[in-house]
């Protein structure tokens, strides 16, 4: 299976996904999927946990026929009116697809992590960037986010990801 990676109209993501699900057939389309990642937003005088698209404008298709997608979407295009025309849909490297299910796991979806900052140096203590240090590009204390580098070239150069640093020195 190849995940492919289609640029939609802002804000149509679910309803691109459900088109999807719902005209593309079986054998062609495997699974349509976005990925999710949590953060803290501080509005009335509290801090909420929101539930954030990783890739704005983005959705991913799982599909092992690129032939049969690409004459699918084409097909379809005019009905869903969410994105335009293609003649190859990018698909997403490997390294690109093994970095975020090992950040996300199956469910798509990157939870809070905690960390310190020890001498300028960022040590995540929980959560799913664990071990992931070294891509952490950026951290913004105040807004409780980190940006991480993604591996590879057929996707946004970086993430971000709810990271709260409970610590620093």
């Amino acid at each position: 299976m190849i995940w492919y990676l289609l640029h939609c109209k802002k804000q149509k993501e679910r309803k691109f996904l459900d088109t999807c699900r719902q005209y593309l057939s079986g054998k062609v389309l495997k699974e349509a999927f976005v990925f999710t990642y949590d953060r803290m937003r501080r509005f009335q005088g509290e801090w909420h946990l929101e539930r954030q698209l990783m890739f704005p404008d983005y959705v991913f298709l799982e599909s092992d026929d690129e032939t049969a997608l690409t004459e699918e979407l084409n097909r379809y295009r005019k009905i869903a009116g969410l994105y335009r025309e293609c003649e190859d849909v990018p698909y997403v490297e490997k390294n690109e697809e093994n970095f975020l299910i090992s950040l996300c796991g199956e469910t798509h979806h990157l939870g809070m992590s905690k960390g310190v900052i020890r001498d300028g140096i960022t040590r995540i203590t929980e959560g799913p960037l664990l071990g992931m240090e070294e891509r952490i590009r950026k951290v913004d204390r105040h807004k409780r986010l980190a940006r991480l580098e993604v591996p590879g070239n057929h996707m946004p150069g970086s993430i971000l990801a709810g990271l709260e640093i409970v610590d620093k020195s």
